[in-house]
């Protein structure tokens, strides 16, 4: 009798001693989940890389040139227009892309693109394949 309480009393220990490691184990940090939500909703981040979707008219090439840093917004529930970031452009990608980097803010896939007057859907690399 003595000998099974003895072991029951280290079953019990073992568990209870190993429970932490088992916990700590399948606990995640909230700040990468965070993280990959955002990415999964299309939101961009400094130092992404954005793709804009243009008409391809004259009017889009003549107003906006590599380098060009244009201003996005995106359509608050009021209908009002909101200032959420800005991107660079860096290149021009066939006859309706232009590829950019945000460098400012917290951009997300359906946000409007502005220089002057002309405009441009943001449109993340995922996105993308499904306009071809």
């Amino acid at each position: 009798m003595k000998k099974s309480a003895q072991i029951f009393a280290a079953m019990i220990f073992s568990i209870a001693m190993g429970l932490p490691l088992v916990v700590n184990a399948v606990s995640f940090s909230p700040i990468p989940g965070e993280r990959e939500e955002k990415v999964a909703e299309g939101f961009m981040e400094v130092g992404t890389t954005a793709y804009l979707f243009h008409s391809g008219t004259a009017v889009v090439k003549n107003a906006i040139a590599v380098n060009d840093i244009l201003t996005v917004y995106r359509e608050e529930k009021s209908g009002d227009m909101k200032e959420v970031g800005k991107i660079k452009v860096l290149s021009f990608m066939g006859e309706n892309y232009i590829n950019g980097e945000v460098v400012e803010g917290e951009i997300k896939s359906g946000d409007i693109a502005k220089k002057g007057s002309v405009s441009c859907l943001v449109i993340s690399e995922g996105d993308k394949g499904k306009l071809k």
